[in-house]
C-alpha cells in the first residue's frame, strides 16, 4: 500500500535555484564541465532505480529478513535484493562518485547525495550494503597503500565488492580504547588478526563474490586506549597477485542481531580466527584512517533518516487526502462526503507539516554541506579546502543528531496521522518508525554526536568554525535587513543567532570550572544550534519563493507555507531548549548513585 515519488523538484530547487550549485562546482577542476542538465538526468534515473527498483521490496525484506547458515557460516538476505543489487551495478550506480583512475565516473559527491536520498527512501536496509562500500572506499583512497589501492579499489568502484568498517566489540562500544582485537605480524608484511565485532551492518552476504572489511585491532606492545589501536584491511577471500580470488579468510558471521528495524541488512556478529590483513596508514594511528570512513557513514546516517522522513510524509499526506474522519470544527469542508478528509483537522496539518519542514530542511542542509565535501576534495585554493572542511566538521554531528532525532519526530508524527492503520504492518508506517528510531543510535549515539559538536567542534576551537558559519547568517541578515517580506524570517535567525553566541559562551565559562557542564547541556545545545543551522536554510529558501511566488508555480507559494510554519511552530522550541542548557549540572548530580 505504501507508496514512494523521488522528490526530484525538490532537489533541483535547492540545488539551481538556492545553492547555484553548478556554478559552485566549475570552480572545482574535476567538475569544470558539469552542467545542471547532466545533474538532473542523473538524478532522475537514480529516482526510478529507487522507487521502482528497491522500493518494491522494502516491506517484503523487512518481513522476511535474513538467514544464516550457522554451517557454512554464509548469510542470505531477503528475496530480491540480489537481483536488485546486480540491476545496481548493472547501471553503473557505486562508481557514480568515484575517482576516474580506478573506474569511477568522477561526479561530485553531492549527484551521489542525491542518489542516496531516494535509495534510503526506497529501501534503507538494502541501501546499507552498497553505502558502506563507499566509506570503505573514501579510507583506503585516502590512506591505503599503492598495492591496497591497486587491489581494492576497481572493485569498490565497480560493485563487484562491498565494504564494511569493524569498531565495535562485545564489551565496547563507542569507547574504541577498550577494543581488544590483536594484530600479529607474520614477516611478510601481513598481519594475523584475532577477536570478535558485533554489530557489523552488511557484514555477511551473498550479493558479491568478496567484502572487503576494515577491521580496528592492537599490534603488540601498542599503547593502551584509543592511541594504539591501527586499521587493517582484511578480506573474506584472500587476493592473489592477479587479482582473483584465493582461499577463505577466517573471518566469519557466527550469528545475526535480532534488532527493532532494518531487518533486510545483516547485522553481523564477526569472530576473527587468525585471518590475514594488511596494516592501513601508519601503525597505531588508525583511528585517523577510519575516521574518513566514520565521519562518512555519520553523514550517510543523517541522509537514511532524511529518506525515512521523505518517504513517511508522502505516504501520510496521501492517507490524509483520502481518509474521512469528523467534520471540521469550522463546519464541513466536503458537504458532499460523510465526513471530511482528516487533513481538514489542524493538528493532522501540523503532524504533515513537521514531517515536510524537516524533510526539506535537512535537504537543504544535506547537499550544502555535501557540496563544502566537494570543495574540501577537489578545490585547487588551499584556503577554500580548509575553509570548506571546517565546515563539513562543524556540521557533521548536526547532520548525524539533528536530522535523526527530526525523523524519529516526523515518521512517528506520520505514523499518528494514519490512525490505527498506522501500527499495522501492511501500511508501512510502523516500519519507518522503527528504522528512523535506530538511525538515533548507531554510528556514535547522538549524544556522542552532541558532546562531539559543544566540545570538539566548538569549545575546543574558541568557537571559531562556529562563528565562521555565525558570519554566514549575519551576513546574509544584513543583506536582507530593508527588505520589508523578508522580516518573519530574518528576524527570528538574527534573534537566535545572539543568543546561541550568549549561550556559547555561558556554557564554555561554566566547562573551564567542571567538564561535565559539557555533558549536561550538550544534547540542548546541539538541538538549539541545529534549529539555527535549519533556520538559516530556510530563510534562504524562503527568499527564493518570495522572489518567484508571482509565477503561477504553487510549488513556490507551499514553500513558503512551509517556512512560515517552521519559524512559528519549530523553531520556537530553542526558547526551552537554551533554558534546559543553562540549567547545567546540578540537578542531574544532586541524586546518590544509591538512590537510583
Amino acid at each position: 500500500m505504501a507508496q514512494y515519488t523521488p522528490p526530484l523538484r525538490d532537489m533541483q530547487f535547492v540545488m539551481h535555484e538556492v545553492l547555484n550549485v553548478t556554478d559552485e562546482l566549475k570552480a572545482l577542476p574535476p567538475f569544470a564541465d558539469i552542467d545542471a542538465d547532466t545533474i538532473n538526468a542523473v538524478i532522475e534515473e537514480g529516482g526510478k532505480f529507487a522507487s521502482q527498483v528497491i522500493f518494491p521490496i522494502n516491506l517484503s525484506g523487512d518481513q522476511e529478513g535474513c538467514t544464516l547458515d550457522k554451517k557454512t557460516h554464509e548469510v542470505s538476505p531477503p528475496k530480491g535484493f540480489k537481483e536488485a543489487y546486480k540491476t545496481y551495478v548493472e547501471g553503473g550506480w557505486p562508481a557514480l562518485s568515484c575517482d576516474p583512475a580506478y573506474g569511477g565516473q568522477g561526479l561530485p559527491h553531492l549527484v551521489n547525495q542525491c542518489l542516496y536520498e531516494m535509495m534510503n527512501s526506497g529501501n534503507q536496509a538494502w541501501t546499507m550494503y552498497p553505502g558502506l562500500s563507499h566509506g570503505a572506499y573514501e579510507a583506503l583512497h585516502a590512506h591505503g597503500t599503492d598495492e591496497q589501492k591497486k587491489t581494492y579499489l576497481p572493485k569498490l568502484t565497480s560493485g563487484e565488492w562491498t565494504g564494511t568498517m569493524c569498531l565495535t566489540e562485545p564489551h565496547c562500544g563507542t569507547d574504541l580504547g577498550l577494543l581488544r582485537s590483536k594484530a600479529e605480524p607474520l614477516g611478510d608484511g601481513t598481519y594475523k588478526i584475532t577477536g570478535a565485532k558485533i554489530f557489523i551492518s552488511a557484514g555477511e552476504h551473498d550479493l558479491t563474490e568478496n567484502i572487503i572489511h576494515l577491521v580496528l585491532a592492537r599490534l603488540p606492545d601498542a599503547p593502551v586506549g584509543s592511541k594504539g589501536i591501527s586499521l587493517f584491511v582484511v578480506p573474506k577471500f584472500n587476493v592473489n597477485a592477479d587479482g582473483s580470488l584465493g582461499s577463505r579468510n577466517p573471518i566469519f558471521c557466527t550469528g545475526l542481531e535480532h534488532k527493532m528495524g532494518i531487518h533486510g541488512n545483516a547485522t553481523a556478529q564477526l569472530t576473527l580466527d587468525g585471518a590475514v590483513g594488511t596494516l592501513v596508514g601508519q601503525p597505531n594511528k588508525g583511528l585517523q584512517a577510519m575516521f574518513v570512513m566514520m565521519n562518512a557513514a555519520r553523514l550517510g546516517v543523517g541522509m537514511q533518516s532524511l529518506g525515512l522522513t521523505e518517504v513517511a510524509y508522502q505516504n501520510a499526506v496521501a492517507y490524509a487526502k483520502d481518509r474521512l474522519q469528523m467534520r471540521a470544527l469550522s463546519g464541513p469542508k466536503a458537504p458532499d462526503k460523510p465526513a471530511d478528509p482528516i487533513i481538514v483537522h489542524p493538528d493532522v496539518r501540523k503532524m504533515l507539516l513537521t514531517a515536510r519542514a524537516y524533510a526539506e530542511g535537512g535537504r537543504a542542509l544535506g547537499l550544502w554541506t555535501t557540496l563544502q565535501l566537494d570543495k574540501e576534495l577537489s578545490s585547487d585554493d588551499a584556503d577554500v579546502r580548509k575553509e570548506a572542511g571546517e565546515m563539513v566538521a562543524l556540521i557533521t554531528p548536526i547532520i548525524k543528531a539533528f536530522i535523526t532525532d527530526n525523523a524519529w519526530i516526523a515518521t512517528s508524527h506520520c505514523m499518528q496521522v494514519f490512525g490505527g492503520h498506522g501500527y499495522i504492518a501492511e501500511w508501512g508506517m510502523e516500519q519507518y518508525v522503527r528504522d528512523a528510531r535506530i538511525n538515533m543510535i548507531y554510528e556514535g549515539t547522538n549524544t556522542v554526536q552532541s558532546l562531539d559538536l559543544l566540545g570538539r567542534k566548538v569549545l575546543a576551537d574558541n568557537g571559531a568554525k562556529l562563528r565562521k558559519f555565525g558570519k554566514m547568517v549575519q551576513e546574509f541578515v544584513e543583506e536582507e535587513g530593508t527588505n520589508e517580506a523578508m522580516q518573519e524570517f530574518v528576524n527570528p535567525l538574527a534573534d537566535l543567532g545572539e543568543k546561541v553566541v550568549k549561550l556559547t559562551t555561558e556554557l564554555g565559562m561554566k566547562a573551564f570550572g567542571n567538564q561535565d557542564e559539557v555533558g549536561a547541556a550538550s544534547v540542548d545545545y546541539l538541538r538549539v544550534v541545529g534549529h539555527l543551522v535549519f533556520g538559516y536554510f530556510w530563510a534562504r529558501m524562503a527568499k527564493v519563493a518570495l522572489e518567484k511566488q508571482g509565477g503561477g508555480d504553487p510549488f513556490y507559494k507551499a514553500k513558503l507555507a512551509t517556512a512560515r510554519f517552521y519559524f512559528a511552530k519549530l523553531m520556537p522550541e530553542t526558547a526551552s531548549l537554551i533554558r534546559t542548557a543553562r540549567a547545567g549540572l546540578p540537578t542531574l548530580v544532586e541524586m546518590e548513585e544509591s538512590w537510583f
